[in-house]
């Protein structure tokens, strides 16, 4: 069973355990799972010991939900940790534009965004449905972030509504007991920090902004932010979508396949360091990203029974301080 950590800072709930699964690849983003090898992949992390699920609405449209939920259903609900995202609600459309979106996904959904107050509760009503669970722990505002183009209005409006819609009433559902806590899910920082600023999240999900390969900012601006506010953080993405792993691709999106130059060379270097070292350059990443003291937990995608298990292993392998040191120097 994996290790929990304390669980709450001065009243803000944070996950009670430090290593969690993520429903980005079972929602098809990347390529086609088969139901098969997605129930196998679950099964394999909940035997190894994980406890802490996260998912979206967004993951396949619906796909992912289902796939965990199918799963989880079955579980004491008191066992687990469950984290999903609200912004985005669901509806089947013969006129879906799923292929754009995800086009591995068998999904018949297309996604109207809506970050009021009544939105983000018909959301998470949603989602319970669709998990076959009662309750979830934590809710995410997502994507409401300057990189997300599918905005119906500029991120900055729909960051309004949010304000004035989201995150009082998840505070409220927070009150209520109906969750635990709280906060957003994005890519950005420029949202993070101007909900600090403005209202009371538990907890937020910061993707792809802490890695091996791009962690100045987070270091610079954000943890400090947050720490004033006693905010964690869940983080996510610590591969770069599988970029440090040595995939062709760098975080998410059409575009994915445009790696900068710069990122390249800079994964080339802690290649050589690593290979110096005798340290596996994935196991490296997992274990950085997951290492601040404002990191309430990690999570990982995975598509396969192997990859959770490595992921798993990863966190519990010894790297030696030399490589940390080097890497520094290097990166």
């Amino acid at each position: 069973m994996e290790q929990m950590a304390v669980s709450g800072n001065q009243g803000h709930y944070k996950p009670p355990y430090r290593f969690g699964m993520g429903g980005v690849p079972l929602g098809n983003e990347f390529a086609v799972v088969t139901d098969k090898d997605a129930y196998a992949t679950i099964e394999a992390a909940w035997n190894a010991g994980v406890r802490y699920y996260d998912m979206a609405p967004w993951y396949g449209l619906g796909l992912a939900e289902r796939r965990y939920g199918n799963f989880l259903h079955n579980k004491k609900r008191s066992d687990f940790v469950l984290s999903s995202k609200v912004g985005k609600l669901l509806k089947a459309s013969k006129t879906a534009k799923k292929k754009e979106y995800f086009p591995f996904s068998p999904s018949p959904n297309d996604v109207v965004y809506d970050y009021s107050a009544s939105g983000v509760r018909r959301s998470i009503e949603d989602s319970l449905q669709r998990l076959g669970i009662d309750s979830i722990d934590i809710a995410f505002v997502h994507d409401i972030s300057p990189d997300n183009k599918y905005l119906p209005t500029p991120w900055p409006e729909q960051f309004e509504v949010a304000r004035k819609g989201a995150f009082p009433e998840l505070t409220r559902m927070r009150e209520e007991g109906l969750i635990k806590g709280w906060g957003i899910g994005v890519n950005t920082p420029e949202p993070i920090m101007r909900l600090l600023e403005m209202a009371d999240p538990d907890v937020c999900l910061l993707a792809s902004q802490y890695s091996l390969i791009d962690h100045k900012n987070a270091l610079d601006q954000v943890f400090p932010a947050a720490r004033a506010k006693n905010v964690s953080f869940v983080i996510g993405s610590s591969l770069n979508a599988g970029f440090l792993s040595g995939r062709p691709r760098y975080n998410y999106g059409k575009e994915s396949y445009r790696i900068p130059p710069a990122f390249l060379e800079k994964r080339k270097r802690l290649h050589e360091v690593a290979s110096n070292h005798g340290v596996d350059l994935r196991t490296a990443a997992l274990q950085f990203s997951a290492a601040p003291g404002i990191a309430a937990a990690l999570v990982v995608g995975a598509s396969s029974e192997q990859q959770i298990l490595a992921d798993f292993t990863s966190m519990q392998t010894k790297i030696p301080a030399e490589f940390w040191w080097s890497s520094g120097r290097k990166g």
